[in-house]
């Protein structure tokens, strides 16, 4: 499965730029949600896939994102740290041909 559609969720605030550029390098349109929206699991859409900062998340987003996962059958990457690398990492995994 090809990823084209990222969601990340997390995060620091003056960073989400910075997430899309990287998300933008791997060929992949992101949405980032450092803060929780009104109405955030419709907003998370259909992506192919949701990556996770557990750290600068609350318990609210995540539980929101695996409702999500579950009811769309979409992957979703867990990674402790909220840092440009972490991100690469992830999409390492998950986007071929990179």
């Amino acid at each position: 499965m090809a990823v084209k559609n990222v969601v990340v969720v997390g995060g620091n605030d003056c960073m989400s730029c910075r997430y899309k550029d990287i998300c933008k390098s791997y060929k992949c349109k992101a949405k980032v949600f450092t803060q929780m929206p009104a109405d955030f699991e419709n907003k998370l859409g259909s992506p192919d896939l949701i990556v996770v900062f557990t750290n600068t998340c609350s318990h609210k987003m995540v539980h929101s994102v695996n409702e999500r996962s579950r009811k769309g059958n979409i992957p979703v990457a867990r990674i402790h740290s909220a840092s440009a690398s972490a991100l690469k990492t992830v999409l390492e995994q998950y986007v071929p041909g990179e």
